[in-house]
């Protein structure tokens, strides 16, 4: 591993899937996000409050995720913080997780961590605590990265493992974090799994259906990985008169891939009904 990427105390978290999910030669991967990017249909609207994002291998959800990531371009000299919530795959724990580390490093650069942030949601919820150990092997906050590192300029993230919560938790980390211009919201979540095509797309369209409509109670857990903060984010959508739409909406049968047992992917926006609709 490159020597940039070498723990300091623990104060660096590398990069856990580079190699796999996405290439980790940097000018490859920054190729591959550039490509995926110039194919997303441009959105002549301000910048969104919040996206939903896939978190596959780029081969198979980087189109999609560049959909979501792309709409932050318009305010790229403005954000300044990304609070990223999305599941834990490897570890269980309750409630939320965020870490000790100073930044959070990918092929392109480190990313600083807004450690102010982290530090004042952990005393004010008990739900959130520190555990490295969540986002040690985590991919599902990681593979976004690269897409806004391409996208923004200098920003800090407010890295969000969920595990067992409720989204009514997950509501009320994004509450405290809301802010204000300078900061925005990634969920990152995969929507159905291993179902033949058709049966994906139905379900799929149900889903897209239901977070548009800002309906969490519509959303089953086999209908996206990260049901959880995608409904912590619907509930706080609601609170402050957000409206969600869909911008894609695909799965890796559409991108790469059999059509037999197919992975769904969505992107979404979330913005203030007089400014983007």
């Amino acid at each position: 591993m490159n020597s940039m990427f070498q723990r300091e105390s623990g104060k660096i978290r590398p990069p856990a899937v580079a190699g796999r999910f996405y290439p980790d030669n940097p000018a490859e991967l920054h190729r591959m996000i550039e490509g995926f990017l110039r194919e997303v249909k441009s959105a002549d609207a301000p910048a969104p409050k919040a996206v939903i994002a896939p978190h596959a291998g780029y081969v198979y959800s980087g189109p999609i995720a560049a959909s979501a990531c792309a709409r932050f371009a318009p305010a790229r000299a403005i954000i300044k913080r990304i609070v990223l919530l999305g599941p834990s795959h490897h570890v269980s724990f309750k409630g939320l997780a965020t870490t000790s580390a100073e930044a959070f490093a990918t092929p392109l650069g480190a990313v600083p961590v807004d450690a102010a942030a982290v530090r004042d949601l952990c005393a004010r919820l008990p739900q959130v605590s520190v555990r490295d150990e969540a986002h040690a092997y985590e991919h599902s906050l990681e593979v976004e990265l690269p897409f806004l590192q391409v996208v923004l300029a200098d920003f800090k993230i407010v890295p969000l493992a969920v595990g067992d919560a409720s989204d009514e938790q997950v509501a009320e980390a994004i509450e405290i974090l809301w802010g204000g211009d300078e900061t925005r919201f990634v969920i990152s979540s995969d929507l159905s799994h291993y179902h033949d095509y058709a049966t994906a797309r139905e379900l799929d369209t149900a889903t897209a259906r239901a977070i548009e409509e800002l309906r969490p109670q519509d959303i089953g857990g086999e209908q996206a990985c990260g049901r959880i903060p995608v409904c912590g984010l619907l509930r706080a959508a609601q609170k402050h008169g957000l409206r969600a739409q869909t911008v894609d909406l695909r799965n890796s049968g559409d991108t790469a891939g059999s059509r037999n047992e197919v992975v769904g992917y969505g992107a979404f926006v979330f913005a203030q009904i007089e400014s983007y609709f």
